[in-house]
């Protein structure tokens, strides 16, 4: 209840979640303060796909 208190959902918001959109909610606010080094291009996603 802490960690959902974090995130600012009410409890009128729980009752339409599922654990699994709570945890994502939580993953996605952690990975708000990392710095990625390096951001994929164009060119990179038509690498990865074979184009």
């Amino acid at each position: 209840m802490l960690r959902c208190a974090q995130l600012g959902l009410s409890d009128e918001a729980l009752d339409n979640m599922t654990m699994g959109m709570v945890t994502d909610m939580l993953i996605e606010q952690a990975n708000d303060s990392f710095d990625y080094p390096y951001q994929a291009t164009q060119e990179d996603i038509n690498q990865f796909f074979g184009k």
